[in-house]
């Protein structure tokens, strides 16, 4: 018997497909009526999908007309109230359970649909871009924002997590692959335009970075933040590479991802110590420079294998 307070599922998968663009790491947005962009969403209905893979790849191809490459499952997204306002269009009562997966391609190209598009990452989260050094909005708006909301609750916690999270003191590291521990301090902070809208902060937000529908900026930290990650023990980077590169084609890549700028000799010594790139024995003209050496990723070593990934030597 089913009462009238039942409340069933429904499982959705969503999808941060991420591609780059020369020195930009972009994710692939579908239009929101509302106008929020939002990630590729889709439900999976067990009568016609075999796999929840299966299912995530036709809905992104059905929804953007691109073919994933790889995927990877991110995640399982099933707070209560997380449909609000509108993960899906849900009918009834149901509880929206979502399924995060990350895709990596190498097609930048504009997706075929019209309701798609590809989005720079940075415009989602400007605070995350550390190549230029500390992101301006970091010392002007969120420290201020921040140690005014730490000193509200007096406790030390707050304060520690602010510091540790946003490397403010100098001799602090910045740990790139903490975007969602980040997002979700500015979020608890009432920092970003959806606490506001979700009624989470108590006055008009700071509205940091772009918006978007539901909690899909909240999938989407989670997305990169596990690509920052996998960076260092997966060589996943060949994935989003071309096919061929010179090396230094390949550190802006890196830098890129990862969102720091990394020491030009240490990256490649670390690309050579690990020994998952090959030379073609062809040059391609530099800019401004002598001709580069192209290389390309050994065969084998793509990001279903087991190698190593590459190290990150930022700059301090």
């Amino acid at each position: 018997m089913t009462r009238d307070d039942d409340i069933g599922v429904l499982i959705g998968l969503s999808a941060v497909v991420f591609a780059l663009d020369g020195d930009r790491l972009s994710v692939l947005t579908t239009h929101a009526k509302e106008g929020e962009p939002g990630l590729p969403f889709g439900p999976f209905d067990p009568g016609r999908h075999r796999t929840f893979e299966l299912a995530l790849r036709a809905f992104v191809t059905a929804q953007t007309g691109l073919r994933l490459g790889f995927v990877e499952q991110l995640y399982t997204f099933g707070d209560a109230g997380r449909e609000t306002p509108r993960a899906t269009p849900a009918p009834g009562r149901l509880r929206v359970v979502s399924v995060g997966y990350l895709a990596l391609t190498r097609d930048i190209a504009a997706p075929p649909s019209v309701d798609a598009r590809w989005r720079e990452v940075t415009a989602f989260f400007p605070w995350e871009d550390r190549r230029a050094g500390r992101a301006p909005m970091i010392d002007e708006v969120i420290t201020p924002r921040l140690e005014a909301w730490a000193a509200s609750a007096e406790t030390a916690k707050r304060r520690r997590r602010v510091e540790a999270l946003f490397a403010l003191d100098d001799d602090a590291r910045w740990n790139e692959s903490a975007v969602l521990d980040r997002y979700e301090l500015l979020y608890e902070a009432g920092l970003v335009a959806e606490a506001e809208r979700d009624g989470a902060a108590d006055g008009p937000s700071a509205r940091l970075g772009q918006p978007m529908e539901s909690d899909h900026r909240r999938i989407l930290a989670t997305g990169l933040g596990r690509l920052r990650s996998k960076l260092k023990y997966r060589p996943v980077l060949f994935d989003l590479a071309p096919e061929t590169f010179t090396l230094s084609q390949l550190q802006t890549a890196a830098e890129a991802v990862s969102g720091l700028k990394l020491h030009k000799q240490n990256f490649r010594r670390g690309v050579e110590r690990t020994g998952l790139v090959t030379p073609l024995g062809r040059t391609v003209a530099g800019t401004g420079g002598r001709p580069a050496e192209l290389f390309a990723a050994r065969a084998g070593e793509r990001i279903d294998g087991h190698a190593p990934g590459l190290a990150l030597p930022a700059l301090r």
